[in-house]
């Protein structure tokens, strides 16, 4: 069995006051004896406003929530996955970015958003990632101290092809760390990520951000793990910070894929045109 930890945050709009929030809760992930602590999606700073977020986005070696992220897992002695961070790249555009960082405080993988939430919601509320985020093009998976872990990003969940591929490749856990809007969450957070650990068998670990934010949106929360079986092994009901805890065993993704062998029964077609 392994402890993991999901740190359910509500970031605020600076890095630095980001990081204020986030380190008491990876010390009690820590002390309660997680040794792979992930946090949510935008865990170093959200902003609705394009312009104030273009003026605060740095590079992740000068942004103090990644470094202060870093600094914690060398200290403690723990894995630390960023699930994402809002950074700007070498050419000035932005990315929305995780970090996987091993216990030495050293990042060994990062990976891209390649889906970008532009969408028009029924309730009047519009998203527009892609004017502000440049997408990735390459899925990612990491080995991590106790499994392969594959890396995503909140709307990826909506994609499943890209959860198959990273279970092809070995991924026992896939993290889908969240800033889900209050209407899609309700009607489809549970469901999208139970889906995805019944096709793929093995772990989702969704880390999620909650509750009414200092640039006004309102996210979901409800930070949950899914087992391989579709089950949940743990969620906090709530759209409070707070560190959800979960015991998890890497020989249910087998079993799971064994019972159902999806993975190994799929099969290349053709069609139908376009």
């Amino acid at each position: 069995m392994h402890r993991i930890a999901l740190i359910q945050t509500r970031t605020p709009d600076t890095q630095a006051a980001a990081l204020a929030e986030l380190e008491p809760m990876v010390r009690s992930a820590a002390a309660g004896g997680a040794k792979l602590i992930a946090t949510p999606e935008g865990s170093n700073l959200l902003q609705r406003n394009r312009e104030k977020l273009q003026a605060t986005l740095c590079g992740p070696a000068e942004d103090v929530a990644v470094l202060g992220l870093q600094a914690l897992a060398r200290e403690l002695g723990v894995e630390i996955l960023i699930g994402s961070a809002l950074v700007r790249r070498e050419d000035g555009q932005g990315a929305n970015r995780a970090f996987f960082i091993r216990a030495d405080g050293k990042i060994a993988a990062t990976y891209d958003k390649i889906h970008m939430f532009d969408v028009d919601l029924p309730t009047g509320e519009t998203a527009r990632e892609s004017q502000l985020y440049t997408p990735g093009e390459e899925a990612q998976v990491v080995d991590t101290a106790m499994g392969r872990l594959g890396l995503t990003i909140c709307y990826d969940v909506r994609f499943p092809g890209l959860f198959r591929a990273l279970s092809r490749a070995g991924a026992e856990i896939i993290a889908v760390p969240a800033a889900f809007t209050r209407p899609t969450g309700e009607a489809h957070w549970e469901i999208l990520l139970r889906a995805r650990a019944i096709e793929c068998g093995c772990y989702i670990i969704a880390p999620a951000q909650g509750g009414l934010h200092a640039d006004g949106r309102g996210t979901w929360g409800r930070s949950t793990v899914i087992g391989p079986w579709g089950e949940i092994v743990s969620r906090l009901d709530h759209d409070e910070p707070g560190v959800l805890f979960a015991d998890i065993d890497l020989d249910a993704s087998a079993k799971a894929r064994n019972a159902i062998p999806a993975l190994k029964n799929e099969r290349a077609f053709t069609g139908p045109a376009l």
